[in-house]
């Protein structure tokens, strides 16, 4: 199984623990390794192939659609947004939902309330990353969730990414939304699990 580098410390270190305490006592060997196993299957990074699809945008992240809206930001102007809940056993590495490139940083320290919650996008802590494509501006939004502990992005202004690049995660139950031109014609609805990388948000038509 492919695990992500950004939990590799955390594992390392709850597996020596493991074995430390299997020196000492049963019972609290058995506790760490049980956390040791779902640290791994927490920060595995599986592969994914990303459809070729003109104009298509896809999910930045694993999880549940809880809300489709029109918005607006000073970077990309009106938009339509979408926000993906990620529950504690979604695949929490990100990708670029599209091919751009980064023109736009910006790190927001905020509270962590409940990440399905509409509000979570506006007043807990938060990462923004804003992409210049060939269908307008776009914006994702990593959202530390109510346990979510470290926002990871590995981003500088100029880089350029291809849909479904991985470029960083959220540790722990978190939120990614992505803010789409308004004339993308979306494929999901209210409710829909995706996958990122590979579930298709929705196509430009331009």
């Amino acid at each position: 199984m492919k695990l992500a580098h950004d939990g590799i410390p955390t594992i390392v270190f709850l597996a020596l623990a493991t074995a430390a305490f299997a020196f000492i006592s049963p019972v609290p060997a058995v506790v760490m390794g049980a956390l040791t196993a779902l640290a791994v299957w927490f920060f595995r990074d599986p592969d994914r192939v990303t459809p070729q699809r003109e104009g298509g945008f896809f999910s930045p992240a694993d999880g549940k659609v809880v809300e489709i809206s029109d918005a607006e930001h000073s970077f990309t102007g009106p938009a339509l947004k979408v926000g993906i809940f990620m529950n504690l056993f979604s695949v929490h590495v990100n990708r670029a939902p599209c091919a751009g490139t980064v023109e736009y940083l910006e790190y927001i320290p905020g509270k962590k309330v409940a990440a399905f919650a509409p509000k979570a996008s506006e007043v807990n802590e938060r990462h923004l990353v804003g992409l210049a494509t060939a269908w307008g501006p776009v914006l994702m939004v990593q959202i530390a969730g109510l346990v979510a502990r470290r926002i990871v992005c590995r981003l500088a202004r100029g880089d350029v990414l291809e849909a479904g690049q991985r470029y960083g995660m959220i540790k722990l139950g978190s939120r990614v939304d992505v803010y789409l031109p308004r004339d993308v014609k979306l494929h999901i609805k209210m409710g829909d699990q995706v996958y990122a990388g590979v579930s298709l948000l929705g196509v430009s038509e331009r």
